[in-house]
């Protein structure tokens, strides 16, 4: 699995997407990686099938140098059932002084939910927050970009007082109970990237995280979201949906002949890198042309931790400093949607942010999607 760009610094200017105001401050976050594990102990229980010498397994070395993942938050027993999403959630309404009666919008961002069918997570989760009947869910079958698209959504219903629940527990669909991986992600001859599937649950991560976003007429913001599916970077539109995850639906319904085998997630890394490099070079553009100077202005940079090779190619080609945007893609791999909720957790828990500091979250994901986001933080 080849994730290295050859020349970060030359990706063309394009033409990105129209930003929008975005009249809210974060009045609340928090977030939950459960235990961080090394990869030579994941190895160790995930046996990854080593193609090249039959019986055996691939180590943690090997697969650090494949991917660059030197740790993973791993914890399928912490993560087995709701609760922690719910408890992150109440974390978050705490930090920002509100009640669940204070809520007036909830969006739901997962793509392992732990019920599949008719938005049950984002049914369950309300009702043990005890938000009242009268706030609909939205909830959204959303991968690493899924933030950009709630804050567009929050926006777009011009919300008052919207909580934002992001979480992605690969473990629980990737392993079993023994923590050896799946036999679709093991041996798996019916994927379309079958040779490669086990990059899927070496390279993405558990996490949860929750943000409050409050509406204020003083919060100065800026918005970008585009699903880049008509035209990205001036040429075509993107139509692949850089994972793919094709059993269980209508098209191959669960129980039918090779359903299980496709009910894994299977990565098209030619099409990631490059959508991450361009995507989130035309999200740094856009955010400059709306608001000149913004990185001079801004505390910190999030940006989605899709790859540690990816991050780094994104901030040498813009020139971005790595002290402005922290990471932690190497220590603890891909947690897809909550990724930069948990860097800015991270920075609230040591001190590094305070009340008025304004942040910056960009991200880009399968869909494909990417959007950027700035807004000041009012936390308790």
């Amino acid at each position: 699995m080849d994730f290295s760009t050859s020349s970060p610094g030359t990706v063309p200017l394009g033409h990105p997407a129209d930003a929008e105001p975005f009249p809210y401050e974060i009045a609340g976050a928090h977030a939950d990686l459960g235990t961080v594990v090394g990869m030579d102990d994941w190895a160790e229980r995930a046996r990854v099938p080593d193609r090249h010498r039959p019986g055996h397994h691939l180590n943690g070395a090997t697969i650090t140098k494949l991917l660059g993942v030197q740790g993973k938050s791993w914890d399928p027993a912490h993560f087995a059932g709701i609760d922690p999403v719910v408890a992150v959630a109440r974390q978050a309404l705490d930090r920002a002084g509100l009640a669940p009666s204070d809520i007036t919008t909830v969006v739901v961002v997962t793509c392992t939910p732990y019920q599949v069918m008719l938005d049950q997570d984002a049914f369950a989760l309300m009702r043990q927050l005890g938000i009242p009947d009268l706030v609909p869910p939205v909830q959204l079958g959303a991968g690493c970009a899924g933030l950009a698209r709630a804050a567009a959504v929050v926006a777009a219903m011009r919300a008052e007082r919207a909580l934002v629940v992001a979480y992605n527990i690969t473990s629980r669909m990737s392993t079993g109970p023994d923590g050896t991986l799946l036999p679709q992600y093991a041996e798996n001859t019916a994927h379309p990237y079958g040779k490669n599937m086990w990059a899927a649950p070496a390279l993405f991560s558990d996490g949860v995280a929750a943000l409050v976003l409050r509406r204020s007429a003083d919060a100065d913001g800026v918005l970008v979201y585009s699903r880049d599916s008509l035209s990205f970077d001036g040429g075509p539109g993107i139509t692949d949906p850089l994972i793919h995850v094709l059993g269980g639906g209508s098209s191959h319904p669960a129980g039918t002949p090779g359903a299980d085998e496709l009910s894994a997630y299977g990565m098209n890394s030619p099409e990631i890198r490059r959508y991450y490099s361009a995507g989130m070079t035309l999200n740094h553009q856009a955010l400059e042309s709306a608001h000149p100077g913004y990185l001079k202005e801004i505390a910190r940079l999030y940006t989605h931790q899709a790859h540690p090779l990816l991050v780094d190619a994104f901030l040498a080609g813009t020139g971005i400093p790595t002290e402005l945007a922290p990471g932690n893609a190497r220590t603890v791999g891909n947690t897809a949607s909550p990724s930069t909720l948990a860097l800015l957790h991270t920075d609230q828990q040591t001190g590094t942010l305070t009340p008025g500091d304004l942040v910056c979250l960009s991200v880009v994901g399968s869909g494909p999607e990417r959007g950027a986001f700035l807004a000041p933080l009012a936390v308790h």
